[in-house]
């Protein structure tokens, strides 16, 4: 990767130029792109350009359904076509003037670049710096932190200036001739403009083998060397160029022609002055100006007001072409006067048309467009709607906030103020603020007499809020309702009326009903668009409660391809996080750590931070097991920044409960643990509903309340734990549960050696296994030692095997206690390098993408995210000094011929 950026004319044009010629002499397949200022609100112009698709040949048939965002199909499209590129020879792929690209191209980068970086494949990006671009900078650093190369292109040393001068000229420069030319500030465009422009006046003499100066005097001011190519200039030469100008810096005779009025048969003779002139360079692919700063020197020839009537000349004749609106909303934003119905009428088109592949744009346009309608129009009402719409699917989470509230006070509709307060509750769900989010759906219920479609939404933003609120008291009744009558009721009504059953019945203990209501949900959804959390992933929840980890697996793969089918971008991370927590479960914590800092990556970069504290519990989590209590504290204490006052709901205690009460018991002893997680030992429902989500919760409550002599709170969660395992015989992992919580409170060896058989999670059964040792090592008698000693020696292999360092050093801690002493790791460790250096997924990984298999492939295949994928070929190209899927697979095929 190369990050080239540079002012105007100092090279970067030039520089991909060079690199492209090189890389064709070695054979490299090659695609270059670029941005262009009045095509930035075009979704991924630059790349769809470079590698010649449009958002059809990378969709395919199927049209999609209304209102579904593209972004990641687009980009999974665009990632299979690099890749079978890349796949077949070096590549380099070069895109110009990012500082114009849109929002979509960005982010699609972002994704890419580091998705290939194992590919024979080169990138170039170039950007004008002192451009409005902090979007750019951000992805520059993203990439820079990633390994990419930065150069800044500053000016040039008099050593190469001199060099340029001999090449124009064709003698070496005197001393007073390089004096002269310094007022060039060492930019190679403007020195050879310059150069020029003192031979075109005969201001150069060559004497004695060197170029001298004729005159001390310049040519006119440096900028206006520029302006002189247009001065001699025929009239309609400059008109047609003035006019061009507007419409971007490359353009099309067509729409120059519709614009002054004339058959594009009469504008060649000023085409061909212009290209004479080296202005304009004509090619196969179109007409462009020579230079940016040439572009910018024309348009610096019009006054603002001038320039300002012609782009909203553009933009009507664009959007009354027909066709795509979006390019000419570029036009219309910057020139349109508030009211102008043509103007309003193309933005609210391009609106519609931007907004499933560039929110971010969309937003730019809705906003605008609200700006331009008058205060009393009838419109307005609906322009903040969509303008809420489109900031909330951009991530701008707080501004769609105060849009809606700021519209909701001026809503004189009730229609439109119940689909507002639902896109401010929506907004303010999907930015953590759970309880705000409740409360506004509340209100919405309130003003009754919702059509069906929108009570079944609002229903979605109070299945994700705190279970026995009233409204869910409410949506129990209408949930109910709606099943003893689905035929009569909308299928999505149907979907969250399962939805909100399975929530409520989780919260009472109802392990069977709960998984019947979130499968009849998932199924039901099937392939429908959603906004709102998907049913199959409630579905993947449910199974992982229950530790049922081959059927959450095959669940979390159908999330992930629906979120990418239908476009659900804001829920882009549910899948990584899911994985997340399955893989913490399953005692991979390295992999755990990976796909939950891969989910944070990609909330924050959307702006959905709802599902932030699952990803933050799952690290603190890791970092704990392992003994790194100081980031385990701080993964703790944004678990805890997401713990909204107010939010009763035991939904939120995993989430933002659990994982710091975890830390706070391992840095400050049981006491500081219980005043953070207080509420179980008090309040049924929400000890009923922690014990159904965390399968490790009995016993740590009950240990936690032991161990501060609270007798009465650890006999309510052991009773509890054994209700849920008597009402729910189908399901081990609550038996399990009961086991180990009824063996800690009774102090039964029976009851823990079940449950260090029976637990799901090697974890769970290490932590069963050392309490019964610690159960024999205080039974008195001779006999019970062996028995300690064998237990704590087998929750002292499990930890270790898992990665559990700091529980496998408190196990050693106890052996210790008995006179037995165990070295740190039992295995030989592997060495730093080499082939025997990797891990066993290392070698997996190593493997299949040996075998040509896209990381995409690697991941289903090995049921990780690609983020994990990435992060394990990094290793292992790392370990093997290797760079290349080349390298690794010439290395595997002399592995297996050695």
């Amino acid at each position: 990767m190369l990050l080239v950026e540079g002012g105007h004319g100092i090279g970067k044009s030039r520089l991909i130029e060079e690199a492209v010629e090189a890389a064709a002499a070695m054979g490299f397949m090659i695609a270059r792109g670029a941005a262009e200022e009045w095509r930035r609100v075009v979704p991924l112009a630059p790349l769809m350009s470079a590698l010649g698709e449009t958002p059809q040949t990378l969709l395919g048939s199927n049209r999609p359904a209304d209102g579904v965002d593209l972004r990641l199909r687009l980009v999974e499209g665009l990632q299979a076509r690099l890749e079978e590129r890349a796949g077949r020879c070096s590549f380099l792929l070069t895109l110009d003037d990012l500082h114009w690209a849109d929002p979509t191209t960005l982010l699609a980068l972002r994704a890419l670049i580091p998705e290939l970086a194992s590919y024979p494949m080169v990138w170039i990006l170039s950007r004008t710096t002192g451009q409005d671009d902090h979007q750019v900078e951000s992805l520059y650093e993203v990439l820079e932190r990633d390994g990419a190369t930065r150069t800044v292109l500053g000016a040039l040393e008099q050593g190469a200036v001199a060099e340029i001068v001999t090449d124009v000229l064709g003698a070496p420069p005197s001393p007073e001739l390089l004096t002269l030319v310094d007022g060039a500030g060492g930019n190679p465009f403007l020195l050879v403009e310059l150069l020029d422009g003192l031979r075109d006046e005969r201001a150069i003499e060559v004497v004695e083998g060197q170029a001298r100066p004729v005159t001390s005097r310049l040519p006119g001011r440096i900028r206006k060397i520029v302006h002189g190519r247009l001065r001699g200039l025929s009239p309609a030469t400059r008109h047609l160029l003035q006019v061009a100008a507007i419409l971007g810096s490359s353009f099309e005779v067509n729409d120059v022609a519709d614009m002054l009025g004339e058959p594009p048969a009469r504008l060649l003779p000023a085409l061909e002055e212009a290209e004479a002139a080296g202005v304009v360079v004509i090619d196969p692919d179109g007409l462009s100006f020579r230079h940016d700063l040439l572009w910018q020197a024309v348009r610096a020839t019009m006054a603002p007001s001038v320039r300002k009537g012609l782009h909203g000349q553009a933009g009507r004749m664009l959007f009354e072409r027909g066709g795509s609106a979006v390019v000419a909303a570029g036009h219309l934003m910057d020139s349109a006067a508030t009211g102008d119905a043509i103007a309003l009428a193309g933005l609210d088109r391009a609106v519609r048309e931007v907004l499933p592949t560039s929110p971010e744009t969309a937003a730019d346009l809705a906003v605008r467009a609200l700006e331009l309608t008058a205060p009393g129009d009838d419109a307005r009402s609906d322009r903040a709607l969509a303008a809420v719409r489109a900031l909330t699917a951009a991530g701008r989470l707080q501004q769609a906030v105060e849009l809606a509230r700021d519209a909701l006070h001026a809503a004189t509709s009730p229609g439109n103020a119940g689909w507002l307060r639902y896109e401010l509750a929506y907004a303010l769900l999907m930015s953590g603020r759970v309880a705000e989010a409740v409360a506004e759906a509340e209100q919405a219920l309130d003003q009754g007499d919702l059509p069906d479609q929108l009570s079944v939404l609002i229903d979605h933003v109070l299945f994700q809020g705190p279970l026995g609120t009233r409204a869910h008291r409410r949506a129990r009744h209408r949930a109910e309702t709606v099943l003893a009558d689905p035929r009569s009721h909308s299928e999505h009504a149907v979907i969250a009326a399962h939805m909100m059953l399975t929530d409520i019945a989780w919260s009472e203990g109802r392990a069977a009903d709960g998984l019947d209501h979130s499968s009849e949900a998932a199924r039901l959804a099937g392939d429908e668009p959603v906004r709102y959390f998907s049913p199959q992933a409630l579905h993947a929840c449910t199974l992982m409660d229950m530790r049922r980890l081959t059927e959450a697996r095959s669940a979390v793969e159908i999330v992930a391809g629906q979120i990418t089918a239908l476009g659900a971008t804001a829920h882009a991370a549910v899948p990584t996080l899911l994985r997340a927590r399955l893989r913490l479960i399953e005692g991979h914590l390295d992999d755990a750590a990976t796909e939950a800092r891969a989910a944070l990556a990609t909330a924050e970069e959307l702006g959905a931070h709802l599902y932030d504290p699952i990803a933050t519990t799952v690290l603190a989590t890791v970092a704990l097991r392992r003994g790194d209590l100081e980031t385990a504290a701080a993964y703790a204490d944004r678990c805890r920044s997401h713990d909204v006052p107010g939010l009763d709901a035991m939904s939120a205690w995993w989430w933002a409960g659990w994982g710091p009460a975890l830390v706070a018991e391992a840095q400050g002893g049981p006491e500081r643990a219980i005043d953070i997680l207080r509420t179980p030992y008090t309040d049924p429902a929400e000890r009923c509903c922690l014990l159904m989500v965390e399968a490790d919760a009995a016993a740590w409550l009950t240990r936690t309340a032991l161990a501060i002599g609270d007798h009465t709170g650890a006999e309510a969660v052991t009773a509890t734990a054994e209700r849920l395992a008597r009402d729910n015989p189908g399901f081990p992992t609550l038996a399990a549960s009961a086991a180990h919580a009824h063996g800690l409170f009774h102090e039964n060896a029976a009851a823990l050696a079940h449950a260090a058989a029976d637990h799901v999670s090697a974890w769970s059964r290490a932590s069963a296994a050392e309490d019964l040792g610690v159960l024999h090592a205080r039974a008195s008698g001779g006999s019970d030692r062996e028995a300690a000693v064998n237990r704590l020696g087998q929750a002292h292999e499990t930890y270790q095997e898992v990665g559990a360092l700091r529980d496998a050093a408190r196990v050693r801690a106890r052996l210790r206690g008995i006179g037995v002493r165990r070295r740190h790791w039992t295995q030989a460790e592997r060495p730093a390098s080499g082939w025997e250096s990797l891990t066993d997924t290392e070698r997996d990984v190593a493997i299949l993408a040996a075998q040509a298999l896209t990381n995409p492939e690697i991941a289903a295949r090995m049921f990780i995210a690609r983020d994990t994928v990435k992060f394990h070929l990094r290793q292992v190209f790392r370990k093997l000094g290797i760079a290349s899927r080349v390298e690794l697979a010439r290395l595997l095929a002399e592995q297996h011929s050695a």
